[in-house]
């Protein structure tokens, strides 16, 4: 039994997305003490940029014929979808960067797409795997907010993790991250606290449920 984690900030110290996954975390080894935890971190050890062109170009030639990058790139990419397979449970932590999906977490994805195992068309391997998407916003872009289309990340992570790869997806998102960093939001600072506190009690809601789908599985 074991736990996969991949975490897309730039950042260690001071990375809310870390933040709000190391309480998902926390629950999952509350339940299970003696799982591993496998993990990756995509936003300080980058896939390199290279790589998925590598890992494309190498699919259409014979094995024999590839060069050495197209061999190494086909390589990484089993790797990281045996770390998928090879997991009981999964948790992704994602920030959202400029309105858009993370380019770490962007070119993970792209890597792994090109394995045959996870190919269009291929059997859903990992269909009900649970799962839980972590991510966080500078801003607030609920419903009703003024900016709730900005967010162009979450939408398509949905479509990949949930509806291409068929996990049992949940998400948690936190919200205002900036207040207090951007003077332009500290109107907002009790909203955030508030926000705040609810994305935590979420985590802890979906580490406990990641831990107990595994448990009677």
């Amino acid at each position: 039994m074991s736990l996969f984690r991949l975490d897309a900030s730039i950042r260690v110290e001071g990375s809310h997305s870390r933040e709000v996954a190391d309480i998902v975390e926390q629950e999952w080894r509350a339940a299970h003490p003696e799982a591993p935890v496998v993990t990756r971190h995509v936003g300080v050890d980058p896939i390199p940029a290279t790589t998925w062109a590598s890992a494309v170009s190498g699919s259409w030639t014979p094995a024999e014929q590839r060069s050495p990058e197209q061999a190494q790139a086909g390589a990484l990419a089993a790797q990281l979808v045996d770390e998928l397979v090879d997991a009981d449970a999964l948790l992704f932590a994602v920030p959202l960067y400029n309105f858009g999906v993370s380019q770490h977490f962007k070119a993970w994805v792209d890597l792994v797409i090109t394995d045959p195992r996870l190919a269009a068309g291929a059997d859903p391997i990992l269909k009900g795997k649970p799962a839980v998407l972590v991510t966080v916003h500078g801003g607030n872009y609920r419903a009703g907010t003024p900016r709730e289309e900005w967010d162009h990340a979450t939408s398509w992570i949905r479509r990949i993790l949930g509806d291409v790869w068929g996990l049992d997806l949940k998400v948690v998102a936190k919200e205002f991250t900036l207040v207090g960093v951007n003077p332009a939001l500290d109107g907002f600072k009790d909203v955030a606290a508030e926000l705040a506190v609810e994305a935590e009690t979420e985590a802890r809601e979906h580490g406990r449920s990641l831990a107990g789908l595994v448990s009677v599985a």
